[in-house]
């Protein structure tokens, strides 16, 4: 666009106005030479006018956040790609995206987060479509700390109020085992070591229900019980050349982190399986223990039921013996010995060797810290019921006309 003027330099009258980096300048076309400069700092509306402003209501800021959002939404697809996720996925993540941008709770994030943004969405998306996908593989992919993204993907959630829910135990096995190396012949895994991948995952999934069934699994993280799991299932299905593997070798050689209360898990499972081998008629001649019993776990696990009735004093026999108590008489010797038989859960220490115990949770099996009662302070070992009322309260003691009658009709009813 050609302005008035001629230029002082060389007096040619071709000056024309140009934007360079969102700032208007007038450059003679002749010979470049810049007669006047614009504001960095001035909005679309006010650029002519050559008003300053805020940066954040300047054109380099909003040009900051379409560069933000159009990087954004290219790492959203591209760990879409990675991922092999239908369209519809991606099109749902990057629609999270741009909502989450435009939330004034992530403006002011650091660029940490915000590049942890885009994989949060991805996640939430296909925990919504029910595709099986941990953290861990996210923080994997974007090489970050799990504890950040977790912060991250809780803000989105409540920020957004997005829906998200919990993978199922089923999903997370089958998610977990394909990162498994032990399905293919390679170099560094011996040829008795590889197994089929359906078979592994099926007997895992039946350990896995077992450890649901005996409160191994409530209040505990997943991944080292389906790590156990995954270890006793491999064992079990060629024991004569594996039992000799310890855990820390088979996760070696499945390329998986070993996580730190996995031992304590497989040592928990191990009781379960020795407590139903004692239950069962073709095992009782055997001396079972540890690196035995996993030689029978097929077994263990298609008679689980009837086994697990038998070890341990489920809810569903527990009941008839209530029931019965309640026919005789108080004071009868059977009320008594169900009473005791229906005493607290420590009880079970005290039947005989081999008897059933209590199916109970391992943290009151065998608890670490017992809580302790407070001691009564000098205050309250000082109240005996009998201090005056202030006037302040002595209106919540007063009763009406009603009220009066009320109490009076009970009390003639009593």
């Amino acid at each position: 666009m050609a302005a008035r003027g001629s230029c002082p330099g060389c007096g040619s009258a071709a000056l024309v106005e140009d934007a360079h980096y969102a700032q208007q300048q007038l450059v003679c076309a002749a010979c470049g030479c810049v007669l006047a400069e614009g504001l960095l700092t001035t909005t679309y509306a006010e650029e002519e006018h050559l008003r300053e402003v805020a940066y954040s209501q300047s054109t380099g800021q909003k040009e900051q956040l379409s560069r933000c959002l159009q990087r954004g939404i290219r790492r959203v697809q591209d760990l879409c790609k990675v991922l092999h996720l239908p369209t519809v996925f991606e099109e749902t993540a990057v629609s999270y995206f741009q909502r989450a941008l435009q939330h004034p709770s992530f403006h002011l994030v650091s660029l940490e987060k915000k590049e942890l943004l885009g994989g949060c969405c991805v996640f939430v998306t296909c925990r919504q479509h029910n595709w099986p996908l941990t953290m861990g593989t996210i923080c994997s992919l974007l090489y970050a700390k799990q504890e950040l993204f977790a912060g991250v993907y809780l803000s989105l959630q409540k920020e957004l109020g997005l829906s998200v829910p919990a993978l199922s135990l089923g999903d997370l096995v089958k998610t977990h085992l394909n990162s498994f190396r032990l399905f293919q012949h390679a170099a560094d895994i011996p040829a008795s070591f590889v197994e089929d991948k359906e078979k592994m995952v099926a007997r895992t999934m039946q350990i896995v229900e077992l450890a649901s069934e005996t409160w191994l699994v409530t209040g505990r993280h997943p991944v080292p019980i389906v790590t156990a799991a995954a270890f006793l299932s491999w064992q079990s299905l060629q024991p004569a050349a594996r039992l000799t593997c310890t855990f820390a070798r088979f996760c070696k050689l499945a390329g998986v982190d070993l996580p730190a209360p996995a031992h304590l898990r497989l040592k928990e499972l191990l009781e379960i399986l020795l407590r139903m081998a004692s239950q069962l008629a073709w095992l009782r001649v055997f001396n079972m223990d540890k690196k035995t019993v996993i030689k029978h776990i097929g077994d263990l696990l298609q008679h689980r039921i009837f086994l697990l009735k038998n070890a341990f004093c489920l809810e569903d026999e527990e009941e008839p013996r209530a029931v019965a108590a309640g026919e005789g008489s108080p004071g009868s010797p059977a009320a008594g010995g169900a009473a005791q038989e229906e005493g607290c859960p420590s009880e079970g220490k005290r039947q005989r060797e081999g008897g059933p115990r209590p199916l109970l949770p391992p943290c009151l099996l065998n608890p670490r810290k017992r809580l302790r009662t407070a001691a009564p302070s000098a205050s309250d070992s000082a109240i005996t019921g009998d201090e005056p009322i202030s006037d302040s309260e002595i209106e919540q003691y007063l009763r009406g006309p009603e009220e009066i009658r009320a109490f009076r009709k009970a009390k003639a009813w009593l």
